[in-house]
């Protein structure tokens, strides 16, 4: 296990403070040709903190949408520098899950996107402790300098959202040192510094490449814009050094017909990270473009980094080695026996940016006794000590990198009254890398698509029914368990509906 070999702020805001006061001038975020230099972008944050210690108190929680717009950085590193916890809200959430993270959190002010604060309208009643309701674009200003707010490493930052078993979704709490740690392991990990210009082409803005790039002093693009050709482009035309995407947007880039049609002279890394990338993917767009294509693996529940492939020799198929300071055993999934180097088994993970807890418990609450974080994904690690990553241990699966928990499908299918069962299982999606299918017992046959249209109105796209069918009753073994897999494939040889 390497050592951190890095003098690290108390905070995570303090990074940015540093960046500032190093290279004021150098630009931090690039969003539709608009520039926000450091310095900048640190008064934004004390202007905005100074609102944030007028309008809350210590210890709140301040929601913010992580919509891919500069202000997401303002109001998550303000929250830090007046002493609050930020909570990272997906902005694609419907109202039944915005209701519940807010309330979860306990949040005292939302900043949020025009389409998020229209859904945040119609459960506003429901959320007593919600005080205020900020918009990005338009965030207020303090009168002078924020207070110092008093915090240290070991205080709670952040709560981050992800689903347990169960498919709701639980608050990680993750200390200042947590996310200040991972945003130096990252940024070694992915080789960043002030020459780095990293394109984001992302669904939402992850605080994972925020707090790496300042960290580095980097430049951050912001890249609206799903189609994958559209963000070659733009990276090309803003110099950047590496491009940020998920694997499914990466998969359809390399089977781009107008893949060969692009240059981009700058790039020298493209990374991919929250699910597997397929291997002639990587290779493709590596042999195009003559440069390392690389991936990475972490949890909410680990500030997210752990592993990170090499930049420079990745191996494809693999999530690489363990960032600095970190750990990784796998352990036999029903003797929790340690195994060997070659074995399959449940991955383990252990390091300075393990979440101090969920909330709601006291710290350590969903860890082992000694620290160790149980993952609920299968994997394997070779004699280099690469981590290759087999199957998960529950039922979510990932479309265009959000989890989808079958069981919140489930949910809102069984609400409909002409619903009598319901089982929802992951479908492979070339295009989204899985999606959801249906298999729906119901009371009157006729009304399928009518059920998954309103089904599909009440969620998120990622979350939507793309294939379902209609059983007269869902197979389930004598001890009353469901095979999906088995239903998956059963619904796979069906016609779509």
């Amino acid at each position: 296990m390497a050592e951190l070999p890095y003098e690290l702020p108390d905070r995570v805001d303090q990074l940015l403070a540093r960046a500032a006061a190093a290279t004021p001038a150098h630009p931090a975020i690039v969003d539709d040709g608009t520039e926000l230099d450091y310095a900048t972008l640190d008064a934004r944050v004390d202007s905005f903190a100074a609102a944030l210690q007028d309008r809350t108190a210590a210890g709140d929680v301040v929601a913010v949408a992580s919509v891919l717009h500069p202000d997401f950085a303002v109001a998550y590193h303000a929250a830090a520098r007046a002493g609050r916890t930020v909570a990272v809200v997906n902005p694609l959430l419907r109202e039944e899950d915005l209701l519940h993270v807010l309330t979860l959190g306990g949040a005292a002010v939302a900043v949020v996107d025009a389409a998020l604060e229209a859904r945040l309208a119609a459960v506003r009643d429901r959320l007593p402790a919600l005080r205020e309701v900020l918009r990005i674009g338009a965030l207020p200003a303090g009168a002078g300098a924020p207070a110092d707010p008093g915090t240290g490493p070991g205080d709670t930052a952040v709560l981050q959202f992800t689903s347990g078993t169960t498919g709701r979704p639980k608050a990680v709490r993750l200390s200042h040192r947590n996310v200040v740690v991972n945003a130096a392991q990252i940024a070694e990990a992915h080789r960043l510094d002030g020459t780095t210009v990293a394109l984001n082409h992302l669904p939402t803005y992850h605080p994972m490449h925020l707090n790496s790039a300042v960290a580095a002093g980097a430049t951050q693009v912001l890249c609206r814009a799903p189609e994958p050709l559209v963000a070659l482009l733009t990276a090309g035309r803003c110099g950047a050094t590496i491009l940020y995407s998920l694997p499914v947007r990466l998969a359809r880039l390399a089977a781009d017909p107008d893949l060969d049609s692009v240059s981009v002279r700058s790039l020298r890394r493209i990374a991919s990270g929250g699910s597997g990338l397929p291997v002639a993917a990587a290779r493709r767009l590596s042999k195009r473009f003559s440069v390392p294509v690389f991936q990475g693996y972490g949890l909410a529940e680990t500030s997210p980094l752990t592993h990170s492939d090499d930049p420079d020799r990745p191996v494809h198929g693999s999530v690489g080695r363990p960032v600095a300071g970190t750990e990784c055993r796998i352990v036999d999934i029903d003797t929790r026996a340690v195994l060997p180097a070659g074995s399959a088994g449940e991955v383990q993970l252990r390091g300075p940016q393990v979440m101090r807890g969920y909330l709601g418990g006291p710290d350590g609450t969903g860890l082992e006794p000694d620290g160790w974080l149980s993952t609920g994904d299968v994997g394997r690690v070779d004699e280099d000590g690469r981590l290759f990553l087999v199957d998960r241990l529950k039922d979510v699966f990932k479309c265009d990198n959000f989890l989808v928990a079958p069981s919140d499908v489930e949910r809102v299918l069984l609400r409909d009254p002409r619903v009598a069962d319901a089982v929802v299982v992951e479908l492979p999606d070339t295009a989204h890398g899985a999606v959801a299918g249906a298999l729906v017992v119901l009371r009157e046959p006729s009304a399928l698509g009518d059920v998954v249209a309103g089904v599909n109105d009440a969620l998120p796209y990622y979350q939507h029914i793309r294939d379902a069918m209609a059983l007269d009753a869902i197979p389930r073994s004598g001890n009353g368990k469901i095979q999906r897999r088995l239903l998956a494939e059963q619904l796979r040889n069906h016609q779509p509906a």
